[in-house]
């Protein structure tokens, strides 16, 4: 979202810093055993900054520099990532990721509409693009060492979850396309972008 943007509620989206986010990981719940995303190992994740507009990935190598800017983050922005990507994140950091304000459209429709649904089905009625993949096949091109691959499926996946982010804020709603037909969900999206405390910065000494 371009700096001095506002929403329909008159919002300057501006004043809040915003990370919309995704994870990949290198691999499933089937080879641990487990159905916890923490118990996953992290591949990649990517952001978009809303106060730079820039798009950047991260390793488990040089996952300090995320913490760096998600220090001084106002806002999370996912697609299931309260109940994925924060909890698997979280176990790399030594504080407590879930103290930024946290905003799951992937939540906010089931809310809505009582059923999950999948993001490529939002994209495809909202915004009438496709995701560049899926989630295997992004954990087999990470395994052949084809990680400029797995970036830009997760780079695709960040950019379509922060135009349906600034998609909803915009007109109350998102729509998603099932058996041919695009069918809408409306969204209280009023308090979305309210603006909270945010501890982590404390919690990192900055």
């Amino acid at each position: 979202m371009q700096a001095g943007a506002r929403t329909s509620n008159g919002v300057q989206c501006s004043l809040m810093r915003v990370i919309t986010f995704d994870i990949e990981t290198s691999n499933i719940f089937a080879d641990v055993g487990s159905s916890n995303p923490a118990d996953l190992d992290l591949a990649m994740v990517c952001i978009h900054d809303s106060h730079t507009d820039e798009y950047s990935s991260y390793t488990k190598e040089n996952l300090s520099e995320l913490w760096n800017i998600l220090a001084h983050a106002d806002m999370l922005v996912g697609f299931n990532s309260d109940h994925f990507d924060i909890p698997l994140l979280n176990k790399y950091y030594q504080g407590d990721l879930t103290k930024i304000k946290s905003l799951d459209v992937l939540k906010e429709i089931y809310s809505a509409l009582g059923r999950r649904i999948k993001l490529d089905a939002v994209a495809e009625g909202t915004l009438g693009e496709r995701k560049g993949g899926h989630g295997l096949k992004a954990i087999e091109w990470w395994h052949n060492g084809e990680i400029e691959k797995v970036r830009a499926y997760c780079i695709k996946d960040v950019e379509i979850t922060r135009k349906i982010f600034e998609y909803a804020l915009k007109n109350g709603r998102l729509k998603y396309k099932e058996l041919g037909t695009v069918k809408e969900v409306p969204l209280d999206t009023s308090r979305w972008l309210a603006k909270e405390e945010n501890g982590l910065s404390h919690t990192l000494g900055f």
